[in-house]
């Protein structure tokens, strides 16, 4: 593996009896970037994470991480990374340093090098003054702050993130996030999943997962850049009837009424801003239509494209 990447998967695939759930994905990530994993549920990424870590034997592929061949070298690659899953996994009827101290242990921490880790950790995610508070009463924030410690105490250079924000608020979720980023600068790389289009435009670098498959890879930037999709913003006094009007149509790849707003990603060739506004005011719905920027949710949307349903009656003329 080239000594500039942290993970290098290939053909990696898992079925469970019938059913696929990683379909030949390819992976490289490189060394000190956040690379994101983005997905619905069920998408394969927490799978996909598990078969890197070890913790699960692939159906088919190759895997190197850190340089090491996985499955083969599992025990041996434990040594050198963190994992933080999406439930809370440490002692609820511990201490917060207790919970710390018996991580140190697992690890062969040597006792005086244990307790002065603690002490800077307790210190850098604001837990100092709750050491000895019981883990099982903190709050989300807290609880997620606490288990990022566990995960980083023994230094790994790699730090897998299974949804690790799923259940904080958007503040805690920010200075997670600040977190993460002062461990890439030092030289940590990380692998995270999530579900939430603000974190997945952090990462350096960022991987759609569709139903078990790789369908985009790339720097957010990148992919917004090649979207193969026009963005069409549409301002009008009845967004649901507009959704409605433009449900079905050849070319129109996703709908989303953004507050007053309507939200449509189409084809370039299909449409243009003349053309939707005409369609528009055929169908008894006048509008200004102008060109947006294309984000993270229209590449994920493009990417894991799917029929669009219809749109529910409207009930009345500014619904």
């Amino acid at each position: 593996m080239a000594s500039d990447n942290a993970i290098e998967a290939r053909g990696l695939s898992k079925q469970f009896g019938q059913l696929v759930a990683v379909d030949k994905v390819d992976l490289t990530v490189s060394r000190a970037q956040i690379y994101g994993f983005l997905g619905p549920n069920g998408s394969g990424k927490s799978t996909t994470i598990r078969m890197l870590c070890g913790l699960l034997m692939p159906s088919a592929g190759d895997i190197q991480v850190l340089g090491l061949a996985i499955p083969q070298q599992a025990e041996q690659l434990k040594r050198r990374i963190g994992y933080m899953t999406q439930k809370f996994s440490l002692y609820e009827d511990l201490s917060v340093q207790e919970n710390l101290e018996f991580l140190a242990a697992v690890h062969d921490l040597p006792r005086a090098a244990a307790r002065q880790r603690i002490d800077h950790l307790l210190q850098r995610y604001w837990l100092a003054e709750r050491r000895k508070q019981l883990a099982g009463t903190l709050s989300g924030g807290q609880k997620q702050r606490l288990a990022l410690a566990g995960a980083v105490l023994h230094e790994p250079e790699l730090l897998f993130l299974d949804e690790p924000t799923s259940a904080v608020d958007p503040q805690s979720r920010r200075e997670f996030w600040d977190s993460l980023f002062e461990l890439t600068d030092a030289g940590t790389t990380i692998l995270v999943s999530t579900h939430y289009m603000d974190e997945a435009e952090r990462c350096h670098r960022l991987a759609i997962l569709d139903q078990g498959r790789l369908v985009a890879d790339g720097a957010p930037r990148e992919l917004c850049a090649q979207l193969p999709y026009a963005v069409w913003l549409v301002d009008c006094a009845a967004p649901r009837r507009a959704q409605q009007a433009l449900q079905g149509e050849a070319g129109v790849v996703g709908l989303a009424q953004i507050g007053a707003e309507l939200r449509v990603l189409a084809a370039r060739e299909a449409w243009h801003a003349d053309s939707l506004a005409r369609h528009l005011a055929q169908r008894g719905v006048p509008a200004e239509v102008r060109r947006g920027e294309a984000n993270l949710e229209d590449v994920f949307v493009a990417a894991t494209r799917k029929p669009l349903r219809s749109a529910p009656a409207a009930t009345g003329a500014a619904a």
